[in-house]
């Protein structure tokens, strides 16, 4: 597996476009249009919102993913099209028809995702003439536009790349996505496409990406709100010519490996650009039961907002981390866990050490932080990934809509 360039234009058949159609406030010049296309059908694989308040896009894509095949996805940021009723159903309807007359295909076979202030209708005239710029301007190049069109209040953009050696060459998997607030597991708030020149089928393709949205996406916390919006989506197209991948081979095993590769990087990226985050916190997890059951807890620990203020304060508030641990609902001896932060040992069997309050404090002005907790109880082993919460995490949301 290596590493490639081009994010969702990696992959052989793909194009894409970006425009801005001015959705959240006309005449705007900042790009919110975004169009990926596969010059051929692709198997579709998604994973969702599991939110009982889900937008019209969801309900939607849903629907093309139990069908299997798509041709293209249209988002759009600066409006969620949530809370809208069935007009807001048929307005994602209508984008769909829209687009896939300009391509020559069934409405079908359009995924359209939204993401921005809930309960605003959408302004159809404005995301039509977004919808045309898009198709006009689809080049082999435009994965780094259409990945900045989907940002909202991210900062930077997310891409990621890969190429992976299957039977009969190397398919390749490239992909993009956006969020930076209201991030919490299942899903993580954000949206996701990742595309992929390889053949497989969608019922083979839709558990290799459920798995990776479990240990990448499902694995990160901003400020544990979730959205209406979630959407992962995947298309495979074939075009790389390699032989099918089928479970149960290593072709399949690999190539699922590498999907969850460029997941989590993308994943990694949306917590590193989390909304008014100063720090970047990895929590491992090891000695638990079984590895779900260390996500459990790795997980509880990533949500805690007392956790997350002292990472921002630079606090080795040991006590914080061991209480989340306590409250994640798996058993463990709390006589026999170990906590590290930054390398130091500062709990060693369920008991506070002599460790230097002034090093640890020091170590943890490091934007990159890493938590260790050893519980001792078994062989299950995770990773999570949060932020801190900061003032201006506060001072970003008080004021969203506005």
């Amino acid at each position: 597996m290596n590493t490639i360039t081009k994010g969702v234009c990696a992959p052989a058949g793909f194009r894409a476009a970006a425009a801005a159609a001015g959705i959240k406030k006309p005449g705007a010049t900042r790009l919110d249009c975004a169009l990926i296309v596969t010059d051929r059908p692709a198997a579709v694989a998604g994973v969702f919102t599991t939110n009982r308040v889900f937008a019209a896009p969801v309900r939607y894509c849903r629907e093309i993913c139990r069908a299997g095949e798509a041709r293209a996805i249209f988002a759009n940021s600066g409006n969620a099209n949530a809370c809208t009723g069935e007009h807001g159903y048929e307005d994602v309807r209508e984008t769909a028809r829209l687009a896939a007359g300009l391509l020559d295909c069934a409405p079908e076979a359009v995924c359209v995702c939204s993401t921005g202030v809930i309960g605003v209708p959408m302004p159809m005239d404005r995301l039509a003439q977004g919808v045309r710029a898009c198709v006009a301007s689809l080049s082999d190049a435009g994965g780094g536009d259409a990945a900045r069109a989907i940002m909202t209040t991210d900062t930077v953009p997310k891409e990621a790349a890969v190429d992976v050696a299957v039977d009969g060459g190397v398919a390749r998997i490239g992909g993009m996505a956006k969020g930076a607030g209201m991030i919490a597991p299942n899903m993580a708030t954000m949206l996701a496409f990742l595309t992929t020149d390889a053949h497989i089928r969608p019922e083979h393709l839709q558990p290799l990406l459920r798995a990776a949205a479990d240990w990448s996406f499902n694995c990160i916390c901003v400020d544990n709100d979730m959205s209406t919006n979630d959407t992962l989506l995947c298309l495979a197209n074939g075009a790389s010519g390699t032989g099918e991948l089928l479970p149960g081979t290593d072709a399949y095993l690999r190539f699922g490996e590498a999907l969850t590769s460029v997941c989590g990087d993308l994943a990694r990226a949306l917590v590193r650009d989390g909304e008014g985050a100063t720090k970047f916190v990895e929590i491992e997890v090891d000695g638990a039961p079984d590895d779900a059951l260390a996500r459990q807890v790795a997980g509880s620990i990533a949500r805690s907002q007392l956790c997350k203020t002292a990472f921002y304060g630079q606090d080795a508030n040991w006590g914080r981390i061991a209480c989340a641990a306590g409250y994640a609902g798996v058993a463990f001896d709390p006589e026999r866990v170990n906590v590290h932060i930054q390398g130091i040992c500062v709990l060693q069997q369920g008991r506070p050490t002599m460790y230097s309050e002034a090093e640890v404090q020091a170590r943890m002005k490091e934007h990159d932080l890493k938590v260790r907790v050893e519980l001792q109880s078994g062989s299950g082993r995770a990773v999570f990934w949060t932020s801190d919460l900061s003032v201006d995490y506060v001072k970003i949301n008080a004021d969203y809509r506005t």
